[in-house]
């Protein structure tokens, strides 16, 4: 989760998109969470791409990996702003999220530098997907900051670029990164799936934004379905 490429639904989210009077209020309680989320979705993937650039190969890649984690930190930065003008600390916000992100980056820690490309243009654009029907039902001002940082970032052409020559070159890598990435999509819907149970707040908005709960299974299908495509565009379908 972080700078979220190749991010949106694109059109299937019109089905769930909301009238600007039928929206979700911005002093709806689900919003600090949301906005918390958010906020340690960035500031981990902040630091775990600053680790990663290390991997890089070359100096191309470990100043675009670099350049990629200054972004994630100026979209930390935005949602801090964002809780203070609420009245909240952005660090006790975050707190109620850490187990549950982190078990979903220690289940996911790339050992190469493709799987940490994989991850970021496939994990994060999978969080994007999920994160943006939230904001398609929000209030504007609070839609602006979630858009904002769900923003596609000009980073992901260097990762499809990567990983596209990489697996043109071996077989053998296309298809383990194949399987990295339905692995990154399981493990990053069940932690959204156990997110929601944890906090009531958050389940509220997701099942306002979605209609009830066949709409949250349809969300989740049509996240397994935007993943379909990522992989296609990384050369992994």
């Amino acid at each position: 989760m972080g700078a979220h490429p190749s991010a949106a639904l694109g059109d299937s989210t019109d089905s769930t998109a909301m009238d600007a009077d039928a929206r979700i209020p911005a002093d709806h309680p689900g919003v600090v969470d949301l906005f918390a989320v958010l906020a340690y979705g960035e500031i981990s993937a902040f630091y775990r791409l600053a680790e990663e650039a290390k991997l890089a190969p070359t100096l191309r890649g470990r100043v675009a990996v670099a350049r990629m984690a200054a972004a994630e930190m100026e979209h930390f930065d935005t949602l801090e702003r964002a809780l203070g003008e609420r009245g909240v600390g952005v660090f006790d916000a975050m707190a109620p999220f850490v187990r549950a992100l982190d078990a979903y980056h220690d289940s996911t820690d790339p050992s190469t530098w493709l799987e940490s490309m994989v991850k970021f243009y496939v994990g994060d654009g999978i969080a994007a997907d999920f994160y943006t029907v939230l904001a398609d039902a929000l209030a504007p001002e609070v839609a602006g900051v979630v858009h904002d940082v769900l923003a596609e970032t000009s980073h992901s052409e260097f990762v499809v670029d990567e990983v596209r020559r990489a697996v043109t070159e071996s077989r053998s890598e296309r298809d383990r990164l194949t399987l990295w990435g339905r692995r990154l999509l399981g493990e990053a819907i069940t932690q959204a799936q156990y997110v929601m149970a944890q906090r009531d707040e958050l389940t509220e908005l997701v099942l306002i934004a979605t209609g009830d709960l066949n709409g949250v299974a349809a969300l989740f299908e049509r996240m397994q379905t935007c993943h379909t495509e990522r992989m296609r565009v990384l050369g992994l379908g």
